[in-house]
């Protein structure tokens, strides 16, 4: 390239001087997974398979020259293979728009996918052992997190958990994930807790109707459709937000306080924008 901006490869010479201004970011959403495996497995299933992710924190405690250990897996201005088949806010393989970033971490261990389906519906929550996020790990992603959202602009209500984009598969990064954390680090949304209370003695009143708290879901970003019946896919969604937002039951049911949660945050991050 020479001083006027000009490069010159083999068959054209590439003029880069002017930028135009319509341009933004492709990355809108950035999604939290955890690997649900160990840190060898993690790496293995990460680089060795059909499986990615732009960015890997490893095992608790493990620290760089200059501070918690980040390890990226894929290049952000390509496309990795983390999210599968998933919609957020009407759109469609949110791989297309994001940027993903797995931990280290075991999940509900030891119970398979069908023992913790049971334990949860059952009300048996106590029971479930999350595996807990290092604080190192946490240093890390937040981090992280605020260099890729200020590089990309990408909206509070666009950080996500697996679970938020693909509710009826996944449960990562699951309840015990530090998500008002991330939020007072500014990273994410979170509620006001005086919007919510004004909503929670609304609903205590009257609740929404359940086409009403469907119509709200999907509004928020869900892939969920009106029916005005607790369906399935309603449930997993449910879920997917209280272990987001109210992690102390997430048994998927609608209740008043997770009815004043989701105005709360729609009236917060949705009015006007």
């Amino acid at each position: 390239m020479d001083h006027a901006g000009r490069h010159f490869a083999p068959g054209y010479t590439l003029d880069t001087r002017y930028r135009a201004t319509g341009q933004d970011s492709r990355v809108k959403h950035l999604v939290f997974h955890y690997t649900y495996e160990n840190q060898t497995s993690s790496l293995h299933a990460l680089t060795r398979s059909n499986v990615s992710a732009h960015y890997l924190i490893p095992g608790p405690g493990q620290q760089g020259p200059d501070g918690p250990w980040v390890m990226q897996l894929v290049d952000e201005s390509q496309r990795a293979w983390h999210a599968g088949s998933s919609t957020w806010q009407g759109r469609h393989n949110i791989n297309d728009t994001s940027i993903g970033i797995e931990i280290v971490n075991l999940g509900p261990y030891p119970l398979d996918a069908a023992a913790l389906t049971q334990r949860v519906m059952s009300n048996q929550l106590s029971e479930i052992h999350w595996d807990d996020y290092d604080e190192t790990q946490i240093e890390a992603l937040i981090a992280l997190s605020q260099d890729i959202i200020a590089r990309h602009q990408i909206k509070p209500w666009q950080v996500l958990a697996h679970a938020d984009i693909a509710p009826t598969r996944k449960l990562d990064p699951g309840p015990a994930f530090p998500w008002k954390r991330l939020y007072d680090a500014g990273v994410g949304a979170w509620p006001d807790e005086n919007t919510v209370s004004r909503y929670y003695q609304r609903f205590s009143n009257q609740p929404p109707s359940m086409g009403e708290l469907q119509t709200a879901l999907a509004d928020w970003g869900y892939g969920v459709t009106v029916t005005g019946t607790l369906n399935a896919s309603t449930q997993s969604a449910l879920s997917a937000f209280q272990m987001h937002f109210r992690p102390a039951d997430y048994r998927g049911f609608p209740d008043t306080q997770t009815a004043a949660i989701l105005w709360a945050l729609r009236e917060k991050y949705l009015t006007n924008n």
